[in-house]
């Protein structure tokens, strides 16, 4: 299978993507502007706001980007829902952890409702990427296991340990959980 190219929508974007990430490391997430973001990218700010007139719209290109690594994960037929679960969630994840300290730092400019906002979309992505249909309780549910099990990320560091062993108690809890109400998998 041939990766589809690039568009240049795309590459645009992904660049305004790793500058955002980039500025974030010598600038309050507050004190960067989206034109700062374009000189950084060295597009066009012109051709930048066309296509994100703001800096969360050059988030939600990066959310999506690590939502595609969820979504892009193989299953064998024989999988389980957890184990499928957790290895979305975990693509995502490792998919993020290279931004780690810029992503913290924005999360934290932005503050708590703002982040959790994007969770529900994260949360969707990765049952979906799962194969596991998003009812709104199942929506729900994993959107608390994402914001539990990012939050346990943030402070993780190295292997990531920690982050997997949270995700796979919280996952546990959750099938628990929605099984008790009918909405299982």
């Amino acid at each position: 299978m041939t990766d589809a190219p690039i568009s240049a929508d795309d590459d645009i974007l992904d660049r305004a993507a790793a500058a955002a990430l980039a500025l974030v490391a010598d600038k309050p997430w507050p004190a960067i502007a989206l034109r700062d973001i374009a000189v950084k990218a060295e597009v066009p700010f012109a051709e930048l706001y066309g296509l994100a007139d703001s800096k969360h719209a050059v988030l939600a290109h990066l959310s999506a980007r690590f939502d595609r690594a969820a979504l892009g994960v193989d299953y064998a037929e024989s999988a389980d829902v957890h184990d499928r679960l957790f290895d979305a969630a975990m693509a995502r994840l490792e998919a993020m952890e290279p931004h780690r300290a810029a992503l913290i730092a924005i999360a934290k400019a932005e503050g708590v409702l703002v982040s959790a906002s994007r969770f529900p979309r994260i949360a969707r992505a990765v049952l979906e990427a799962a194969g596991v249909e998003a009812t709104a309780p199942r929506l729900a549910a994993m959107t608390a296991v994402w914001a539990r099990v990012v939050q346990v990320w943030r402070d993780d560091e190295g292997a990531l340990n920690r982050t997997m062993a949270e995700l796979d108690k919280r996952l546990k809890q959750m099938a628990d959980r929605l099984a008790k109400i009918g909405a299982g998998f």
